[in-house]
């Protein structure tokens, strides 16, 4: 199964669209990580999330 989701962050008002195979894990990378677009925060929240059942269809979905 696979996951699109949408995140917010407060401290840069902004949102992020992904897709993944563990939501738990890649929040918790994009939390961590200090590099590209979500490394500039660390209090990155998931808004939204949508469930797959192959990676191609959530890939289109993520659009």
């Amino acid at each position: 199964m696979f996951t699109v989701y949408i995140l917010y962050s407060v401290s840069l008002d902004r949102y992020y669209v992904g897709f993944t195979g563990n939501l738990v894990e890649r929040l918790r990378r994009h939390n961590s990580y200090s590099k590209g677009y979500t490394g500039r925060a660390k209090d990155w929240v998931v808004v939204y999330e949508e469930a797959f059942a192959d990676k191609s269809a959530a890939m289109e979905r993520e659009g």
